[in-house]
């Protein structure tokens, strides 16, 4: 989709090149989106992390989130968009082009 806006950009495959806390910091800095929604609510958050406490106002916090996306990379929302001054999830996908109108 990016490429064919011709936005030149850079992938981070992020459960490979995992995000330090800076980096997390960095997005949620930019982010439009409520700091939670980095978050996915998948089976093993369902499973594994929903029942120790972390629930849609505790998510409200970027330090929550931050602690526990560096803990748990795989519950990272993707893909983000990252610009110069923004960074948005990509979901749903129509909100990527919006970005670079």
């Amino acid at each position: 989709m990016l490429q064919q806006a011709g936005v030149d950009f850079d992938t981070v495959i992020y459960m490979k090149e995992k995000p330090d806390r800076a980096t997390l910091e960095g997005i949620i800095a930019k982010l439009e989106d409520p700091p939670g929604d980095l978050v996915r609510r998948d089976k093993f958050f369902k499973d594994k992390i929903a029942g120790e406490g972390f629930d849609e106002e505790t998510l409200a916090d970027p330090e929550v989130v931050i602690e526990l996306l560096v803990k748990h990379t795989r519950l990272f929302q993707r893909p983000v968009i990252v610009t110069a001054d923004t960074a948005i999830i990509g979901r749903p996908r129509d909100r990527v082009p919006a970005l670079f109108a």
